[in-house]
């Protein structure tokens, strides 16, 4: 009879432990509670965003489709301080110019660019900004803004009795942002290197390394506009 009554006891004690579990969406899964419903909006008020949720929400799901025919503006976010080092430099202007003259043949393949401009820098506010970028770009009445930058580096490997080998490499990072909608709808970085000594119609070393500095950075901005010429021929 006691025996019986401890395991009634013992019933009636566990049953009073047992948590029930809880209806809708909450659940706990190995001892972590969680909501089976995903989150669809941010759970943190940031006063410092320039986009609203509900516009958050537009940008990602609403479908986006490239503006026919296309009008670029090209932007070299090269260091300001590098410029104003080199503005009257004529060998880094023939260079800057060449870059702009490759990724503007490159964008005009794809068939669907029909102009592109180079955007001053007059017309760029400092420190430079989206906002600022496409009231600049609106200004020349541009539907896209190309956003290109390149960092560069060249060493040499001493030679006693034979030419110095010189080496290049170069980075360049690009972003195509869409004036109208502020979305940024094609980015890539792409690095190349280049190895090469110095001619024999060159002055200098230093000549021979501005060349090769050069190559690499032609290098990678021919890739990049390649993945530009696929990118909106696919769009």
């Amino acid at each position: 009879m006691k025996r019986n009554l401890a395991a009634v006891l013992s019933c009636l004690l566990l049953s009073a432990c047992t948590v029930s579990q809880p209806t809708g969406p909450y659940v706990e899964q190995q001892g972590i509670n969680s909501f089976t419903d995903p989150l669809t909006q941010s759970l943190f008020a940031d006063k410092a965003s320039t986009i609203s949720e509900e516009n958050i929400q537009r940008m990602l799901f609403a479908p986006y489709k490239l503006p026919s025919p296309i009008r670029v503006a090209l932007v070299n976010l090269e260091n300001a301080s590098v410029k104003r080092y080199q503005w009257n430099d004529e060998a880094y202007q023939k260079s800057q110019q060449a870059y702009a003259d490759l990724l503007e043949d490159q964008l005009k393949k794809s068939g669907k660019v029909t102009k592109v401009t180079i955007v001053p820098d007059l017309l760029l506010p400092q420190p430079t900004s989206f906002t600022g970028l496409r009231e600049a770009a609106v200004r020349m009445q541009a539907d896209m803004v190309l956003v290109y930058s390149t960092t560069h580096d060249v060493y040499a490997q001493y030679k006693l009795f034979s030419k110095s080998d010189i080496k290049a490499f170069a980075t360049t990072q690009a972003l195509l942002l869409d004036v109208r909608t502020g979305i940024v709808p094609f980015s890539a970085i792409v690095t190349k290197d280049t190895l090469s000594q110095k001619k024999d119609n060159e002055l200098d070393q230093q000549e021979a390394r501005r060349r090769i500095q050069q190559e690499a950075v032609l290098l990678t901005l021919q890739e990049m506009g390649k993945r530009l010429q696929d990118f909106l021929k696919g769009s």
